[in-house]
């Protein structure tokens, strides 16, 4: 459990930070509702909600990323209107951001004093910098970088220490943690904790953000939650279980959104055997059978995304083996995967997963081009008519075949990749978070063409932070925490509030 601190009585002063009846769209996206976040002088205060909650819009926002549509921020009591990443650094605001931010090939001395540089005659003053950051760094946390290394030869919890002490040599009132854990092992984890709490006596009032409830419990004094770009409530965790955190954050209103399919797994297509890419992945196993869909949930951190690329053969694993179909696979090797029937739907569809610039029909048969060439010569009229029959069958909207698919929205983008996959007649299909990023309407459309995969008997791992899509469609889901499986259970039996709080490690490892 966190320190208890002395109750402080905030009713004598203004909040550190108020914000209130904030709203942004994008488009015709309402990104924030109304939201409303007030923190106390001097607490660590945290911020929680599910992908899409609207945390990063808010605190984009607050560090003047982001203008507001509506709504009102004072700091200390003091309205701010038209926030500018200025202004905000001069009212003593700083983050920590999940991404380091820091220039690789810098030293340490430079990264701590980057845009408030010491100079002598003109020129840079780097040995003096050196010496005053590696003195601030001792002073604050009792370690020793190594010398003259550049921040690229740092580990990342050497890098965070840089970046907390650039944010501290700016004297910040409120300091912002935007999920500083994530690529972090326990030992340095108890060593930042008691780095934010040092700071908390300081005086410096904390914003911590963070998907794992253990933490938000250990640390906050209080936690507010986002839902859908609103405010849903702020509670003290001493006070309120983890799990009643976690129900807090999970939207009620679905509605038949999600078409489930009943089909009767057939022989195992992929079996994974203590797969370990250590320290991000530790020893996992499960198999994956024709005409199913298993889905596989965490947090950032967790593990599910090095669990998709060494599935793929986009990276090698440390320790075990995959199987398809009974026999071991070459791993580390993507063309062999492909080879053996594995498709890939990538999260970034738009980067990864298709050619933007590309017409529809060479999308469609980019991964099964030699379906399609004879004597050295691709053979159009079968190629063209492979993808209108595609198109037809995916109900892709699209003019027709010759289209630049830049030219189709998200959901009609994401058809493609999967058309891409149906042309190879891929077998095992691995859709990281599928639905991401497009409207409702598609996501059922999308829904629809899974089921439609598993009724050939195609075998389907679906990614996804979308814990009520996963409950929705799945016929089994595997909930992995800190690189491991916590949790394995089948769909009809699986809560988003459960499945939240075991992803967060809010309950215990089965």
């Amino acid at each position: 459990m966190r320190t208890q601190m002395p109750s402080t009585d905030h009713s004598a002063a203004p909040p550190a930070l108020a914000m209130h009846g904030l709203i942004k769209d994008f488009g015709g996206v309402r990104a924030l509702d109304g939201a409303e976040f007030e923190v106390g002088p001097g607490e660590i205060h945290g911020l929680v909600g599910q992908n899409g909650a609207g945390k990063s819009t808010l605190i984009k926002v607050l560090a003047g990323i982001y203008r507001p549509d509506e709504g009102r921020i004072a700091i200390d009591g003091q309205p701010v209107t038209d926030l500018t990443p200025h202004q905000v650094d001069q009212l003593g605001i700083q983050f920590i951001h999940q991404d380091r931010l820091l220039v690789p090939s810098f030293t340490v001395g430079e990264a701590v004093f980057l845009g408030r540089e010491h100079t002598a005659a003109g020129l840079l003053a780097r040995r003096r910098m050196e010496r005053e950051a590696r003195a601030l760094i001792t002073e604050q946390f009792g370690v020793e970088l190594p010398k003259g290394a550049l921040i690229s030869e740092l580990t990342t919890a050497q890098q965070q220490l840089v970046q907390i002490v650039r944010a501290l040599a700016q004297k910040p009132r409120i300091l912002v943690f935007d999920e500083p854990t994530a690529a972090l092992v326990k030992r340095e984890v108890d060593r930042l904790f008691a780095i934010i709490e040092r700071l908390r006596g300081q005086g410096i009032t904390i914003v911590y953000i963070s998907h794992y409830l253990q933490e938000i419990e250990r640390l906050c004094d209080r936690v507010t939650v986002l839902r859908n770009g609103r405010h849903v409530g702020t509670v003290s965790p001493a006070a309120t279980p983890a799990r009643e955190i976690a129900r807090m954050m999970v939207a009620r209103d679905l509605g038949e959104l999600f078409p489930k399919r009943q089909v009767a797994p057939g022989a195992p297509a992929l079996a994974v055997r203590n797969l370990a890419r250590r320290p991000h992945l530790q020893e996992v196993s499960f198999t994956l059978r024709r005409g199913e869909i298993l889905g596989v949930t965490g947090l950032l951190g967790s593990g599910v995304k090095e669990l998709v690329r060494l599935l793929f053969g986009l990276d090698r694993p440390d320790a075990g083996q995959i199987e398809f179909g009974g026999q071991v696979a070459t791993l580390g090797n993507p063309a062999a995967a492909v080879a053996r029937g594995m498709a890939l739907v990538p999260e970034d569809r738009r980067g990864q997963g298709v050619a933007l610039d590309a017409s529809v029909r060479d999308n469609t048969t980019l991964a099964s081009l030699d379906r399609f060439v004879r004597g050295g010569l691709v053979r159009r009229a079968e190629e063209d008519g492979e993808t209108r029959r595609l198109i037809e069958e995916l109900r892709i909207r699209t003019p027709g075949p010759d289209t630049a698919v830049r030219d189709l929205s998200g959901g009609n983008q994401q058809k493609v990749v999967i058309a891409k996959w149906l042309a190879r007649r891929s077998e095992v299909y691995l859709l990281d978070e599928p639905t991401v990023g497009v409207d409702i309407a598609a996501k059922v459309e999308i829904y629809r063409l899974i089921g439609e995969l598993v009724e050939r008997g195609a075998a389907v791992l679906l990614v996804s932070s979308d814990l009520d899509e996963l409950a929705g469609i799945a016929d089994r889901i595997l909930v992995l925490y800190r690189g491991a499986v916590v949790r394995e259970l089948p769909a009809e039996n699986a809560s988003s509030d459960a499945l939240l709080a075991w992803s967060t490690g809010a309950m215990e490892a089965a």
